[in-house]
């Protein structure tokens, strides 16, 4: 009861502090990262501090939560960049939508969404994460990949499930990579909660600790890449410097690896740039020559935040599952008698 007790006390007083904020206007992002924001492969003359062993030091709690969508909605259509007055409008209405929601259907209330994490807004002025193809939209998949994405989503609706391989992974609390985002392994794709980082270095490697389910530990002494025999849902990092960005190589992913419907031909290659004290530039490239036609590129800036990333529990897999399916059982039990 005391831990309950003080969950619920915690929970409130963050609720209370976010909802003070609520009124604040949506502020134009710094002028840091609209520049990183605008920039196609980032040049900074910013030089960070080494480390011991020298390392460009990007040390630090971070984030990544923004309103900039993933895709460029089908209105802007050519439309690259917003100014900052449509920034600030359409921030403003991502935000009105979460406090908008009917009383009878909210899942979620801010306190959850992050939308008061700062610097608030779209930490930019693209329209889109998607920076390549031009037109801001990931290159439609394949018809086998298509057809691989629906069936996955169809055997996620059945009720009662089939089996307990046939929920998600991020469901079962195995990893937070999914048919439309990811934490993991994937290209991180920031989410409008739960888009904290802890980047942490040590000799030879660096390790990124995402706010859900898992942290990436990234080797940076040369040594290759696991054999083709071996895969994992989550990839098989290899890391390295190039001047002043980690460029991070992702490979050897399983075909049971859920994001977009993708195979485990899947190849992500991440850059990492600070381009001043409190800003990184996140670039991502992902290709699958089974799923797109192409491959296609993400980037956005990340930035530093003075508050700790919480503690991630991930409890789906060890109730909501296990509850879904005893349910399912007693439903087929009634419907026998």
């Amino acid at each position: 009861m005391r831990i309950a007790t003080f969950a619920a006390v915690t929970f409130l007083a963050s609720s209370a502090t976010l909802v003070a904020q609520q009124s604040d206007t949506p502020k134009k992002p710094p002028e840091a990262v609209i520049r990183a924001a605008h920039a196609d492969a980032p040049k900074s003359t910013y030089t960070p501090k080494k480390l011991l062993d020298g390392q460009p030091d990007i040390s630090g709690d971070w984030s990544s939560a923004t309103y900039t969508p993933l895709e460029r909605p089908a209105e802007l259509k050519d439309k690259e960049f917003f100014t900052a007055a449509e920034a600030a409008a359409y921030a403003q209405r991502r935000l009105d939508g979460l406090y908008s929601q009917s009383k009878d259907n909210i899942h979620y209330d801010d306190a959850i969404w992050q939308s008061e994490k700062t610097p608030k807004g779209l930490n930019g002025l693209r329209t889109s994460l998607v920076v390549d193809p031009p037109d801001g939209r990931i290159p439609p998949a394949l018809p086998d990949a298509q057809k691989r994405a629906d069936a996955a989503a169809a055997e996620r609706r059945k009720y009662p499930p089939t089996s307990i391989l046939s929920r998600g992974l991020t469901e079962r609390c195995i990893t937070s990579i999914n048919l439309t985002w990811s934490h993991d392994g994937a290209p991180l794709l920031p989410e409008g909660y739960n888009s904290n980082l802890r980047i942490t270095q040590a000799p030879g490697y660096v390790v990124i600790e995402t706010e859900m389910v898992h942290a990436r530990i990234i080797p940076l002494d040369g040594r290759p890449h696991a054999g083709s025999g071996v895969r994992q849902y989550i990839g098989d990092y290899r890391g390295r410097w190039e001047g002043n960005t980690l460029v991070i190589e992702n490979t050897n992913f399983t075909d049971k690896t859920p994001f977009r419907g993708s195979t485990a031909a899947l190849k992500v290659t991440e850059r990492i740039t600070p381009v001043d004290a409190d800003t990184l530039v996140y670039r991502a490239t992902v290709e699958d020559p089974n799923t797109w036609e192409r491959p296609w590129t993400i980037e956005y800036p990340i930035v530093r935040t003075p508050e700790p990333m919480y503690e991630y529990a991930c409890h789906e897999g060890n109730y909501g599952v296990a509850n879904i399916l005893r349910a399912a059982g007693k439903e087929q039990e009634g419907a026998t008698r």
